[in-house]
């Protein structure tokens, strides 16, 4: 039941544009485990600075 949870979890982060920070961590490891891993907070600016292109969703244009 709990990887239900996670997969529907993961789904919806994905489907607002947040990737799955885990993930990330695991696929840095596997190419170089001495890589540098940005931190959970990091990841998550850069994941919103490439959706919305660091534009920040509280400036209204009206």
């Amino acid at each position: 039941m709990a990887d239900i949870w996670k997969t529907l979890a993961q789904t919806a982060r994905l489907m607002v544009g947040v990737k799955d920070y885990d993930a990330y961590v695991v696929s840095r490891r596997r190419f170089n485990p001495e890589a540098e891993v940005m931190s959970r907070e990091a990841f998550l600016l850069r994941c919103q600075e490439e959706r919305y292109g660091g534009k920040s969703m509280k400036k209204c244009p009206c």
